[in-house]
């Protein structure tokens, strides 16, 4: 997959209906927006095309739409804050059809540095089966130019991120990246590709079987990989040791022996816990008091579970990002969301915020981390993708940045 793709600053746009996948799926709250992070990502790339004179066409999904188009997955409380931060008015088109009379007619009345939101593409059903066509096909109809800007998108081969592309190409248009994307490309992709060593990944989270192909992929490209979280403890079981009522999954046992011994053969260093945080069980509700003890990895009793790499742990995992000079992190080291658990996940963060390394945070849980632990400004770069970022870690082709024009 090549990562050298055409941005915003190589098209020349004045005069042009420019159309922009932008990622607008925000939370919301009786019909509030409660984190608008995301508009606010989305602002450099809008701004600079409206400077340039373009007409700016927005477009993004919010929400799984499952039940069909509806008022609570409607963009329109996106085309009020983005008005707010823009400082100028945006047309909402909250046609629930998307691309039908409306939107032709807004584009069409629409003047050089204007800005028309389209409602919510997923209200068009499933964007990626045969009906895409048919929408891709509309979308390309309403622009000259198209951007993508939605990462967090781009590992899905919708219609309004991969499929309006070769539509727009073959009339003669470009197909863009914007900022957005530019910087999760160079930041994500470089360090898979070309970190500067010593290069340290982390892997955290759950389980094992979501992150298979990364930790494949990972051991080939990077000189350490620390592994946390519920997952550390297959790979403690695989090696032999007595997890207790540890989470684990028993089908990846064998899994995990072949990447240690992978890592082995590749002269690779894979750092595992060498003590935990345990309690009786998992709290409930999961930020609930809990009474916990540090034990050593290979002693964690039969009645007791593993929630949390121990002191020890935390103090092996600092010191590795100590002398890195690229570290890559996904999924975090234990139930951070409860403040007694949160204590691995603080000293990785911590750890990573005194390092003067490139440090690349990968979206989902760890980016929510983060910015719930106030370390978010000490990072070189939070990714705006979790599924997205996971497959690039993964080494796959992403449809939204394959789709983008090659300089």
């Amino acid at each position: 997959m090549s990562l050298n793709k055409k941005s915003v600053d190589d098209i020349n746009v004045k005069g042009k209906r420019v159309l922009v996948r932008c990622d607008f799926n925000v939370p919301l709250k009786s019909g509030e927006i409660t984190d608008d992070t995301r508009i606010k990502a989305a602002l450099p790339t809008i701004n600079k095309l409206l400077a340039d004179g373009g007409k700016v066409i927005l477009c993004s999904h919010l929400g799984k739409v499952k039940n069909g188009p509806n008022e609570g997955e409607s963009l329109a409380p996106v085309a009020k804050r983005l008005a707010e931060k823009l400082g100028k008015e945006v047309n909402f088109v909250s046609d629930y059809n998307v691309t039908g009379e409306a939107a032709t007619k807004a584009v069409a009345d629409m003047k050089e540095g204007d800005v028309v939101l389209l409602q919510n593409t997923r209200f068009r059903g499933a964007e990626e089966t045969k009906n895409g066509e048919a929408f891709s096909k509309e979308l390309a109809d309403l622009c000259d130019v198209y951007v993508c800007d939605a990462f967090g998108s781009s590992h899905r081969a919708h219609a309004s991120v991969a499929g309006v592309t070769d539509v727009v190409r073959a009339k003669g248009g470009a197909c863009t990246v914007g900022y957005l994307m530019q910087k999760e490309i160079d930041f994500l992709g470089n360090a898979v590709e070309n970190p500067v060593r010593p290069f340290v990944a982390i892997l955290g989270g759950a389980k094992v079987a979501d992150k298979l192909n990364v930790i494949n992929n990972l051991i080939e490209k990077c000189d350490t990989l620390i592994i946390g979280g519920g997952m550390a403890f297959t790979f403690l079981k695989a090696q032999g040791y007595e997890i207790g009522k540890s989470l684990v999954d028993d089908e990846k046992l064998d899994y995990c022996k072949e990447m240690m011994a992978k890592a082995e053969k590749l002269g690779k260093k894979i750092l595992l816990p060498i003590d935990t945080t345990v309690a009786a069980g998992f709290p409930d509700p999961i930020d609930a008091p809990i009474e916990v003890k540090v034990v050593d990895a290979n002693q964690i009793p039969a009645d007791m579970e593993g929630l949390d790499i121990g002191t020890k742990t935390a103090e092996l995992y600092a010191n590795a990002v100590k002398s890195a000079k690229t570290v890559v992190w996904n999924g975090p080291m234990g139930v951070f969301e409860n403040p007694v658990l949160a204590k691995g996940t603080i000293a990785v963060a911590k750890s990573l915020a005194e390092t003067d390394a490139t440090t690349i945070i990968g979206g989902g849980d760890s980016a929510a981390a983060v910015n719930q632990l106030g370390f978010a400004d000490k990072m070189s770069h939070i990714s705006t993708g979790g599924g997205a970022s996971l497959e690039f870690l993964e080494g796959k082709e992403l449809p939204g940045v394959v789709a983008a024009d090659d300089k």
